[in-house]
């Protein structure tokens, strides 16, 4: 019993990170609409190195945001997994009991 619930605690932590990494993924994006209105400020003004600046954290902020919900589904994927992993064990035990009978 003992192993089930160190997977099930597993799980949990998988499904914690995860939700954890959408919340940042959500930060980036609103970082990112930040950057873009400070972009179209600066060109407004025609500072364009400034723009530039800009631009370049706006892309970092949109690929950052990107790699925080591809790892957030990875981990979605592997805890998936290891739920279907524990439901199968409590299935083969269960089974295993009636077959003793």
């Amino acid at each position: 019993m003992g192993n089930t619930e160190k997977l099930l605690n597993q799980i949990m932590e998988l499904k914690f990170t995860s939700k954890s990494l959408q919340r940042q993924a959500r930060k980036c994006n609103k970082d990112e609409k930040s950057e873009k209105l400070k972009v179209k400020k600066a060109i407004e003004k025609g500072n364009m190195d400034g723009a530039r600046i800009y631009a370049e954290n706006t892309i970092r902020k949109r690929t950052e945001q990107m790699n925080y919900l591809r790892l957030a589904s990875r981990l979605d994927a592997v805890a998936a997994r290891l739920d279907t992993q524990a439901k199968m064990f409590t299935i083969n035990k269960s089974m295993s009991n009636i077959v003793n009978l």
